[in-house]
């Protein structure tokens, strides 16, 4: 019976996901170093439930824990963000202005984060990582027009909070 257990196994693993992994946690956090560091401590945990996961569903086994790592990575870093607004003190020439421009850069971080994952993840790739439509439909393996349909959709998404924070003159 074939074992994830299985040095020869887990190599193999390895090799055939692990730059795959390391990708698609990069696509999703946008931080190279963060999606290696992700990757490997996924691969740490098969390893450590070799035993318990099925050879054939080791590939599952490493998206699922490399997902669950960045999501609670990202919930502390939110938490040491918020901590950290809180402690500045900001020196700017205009306290008034800053306040609205330290405002409007939460609320659209808010809006962003509150988009659909789907939604969020290409528009950040395009955006943030100046991604093409077809390199972020080949990283997402769907579709250019479903692409181009998330962005689009992320674009109104914005567009319709920023009028929210214009009528509410922040």
């Amino acid at each position: 019976m074939d074992s994830v257990c299985d040095e020869v196994n887990y190599k193999g693993i390895f090799k055939e996901h692990g730059k795959a992994l390391r990708n698609f946690i990069y696509y999703k956090c946008g931080d190279l170093d963060r999606a290696k560091d992700i990757m490997q401590e996924a691969l740490i945990k098969l390893w450590e439930n070799c035993a318990k996961v099925e050879l054939g569903k080791a590939k599952s086994f490493l998206y699922t824990v490399g997902q669950r790592i960045l999501i609670d990575q990202v919930r502390h870093d939110k938490v040491k963000l918020e901590f950290t607004k809180k402690s500045e003190v900001n020196t700017a020439n205009d306290p008034a202005f800053e306040l609205i421009k330290k405002e409007f850069e939460q609320k659209l971080m808010q809006a962003i984060s509150d988009m659909p994952e789907t939604q969020r993840e290409a528009f950040l790739m395009n955006r943030m990582d100046n991604m093409s439509y077809k390199d972020i439909a080949e990283a997402l393996d769907i579709s250019v027009k479903a692409v181009e349909k998330r962005i689009h959709l992320a674009l109104l998404y914005l567009k319709d909070k920023v009028k929210e924070l214009k009528t509410h003159k922040i």
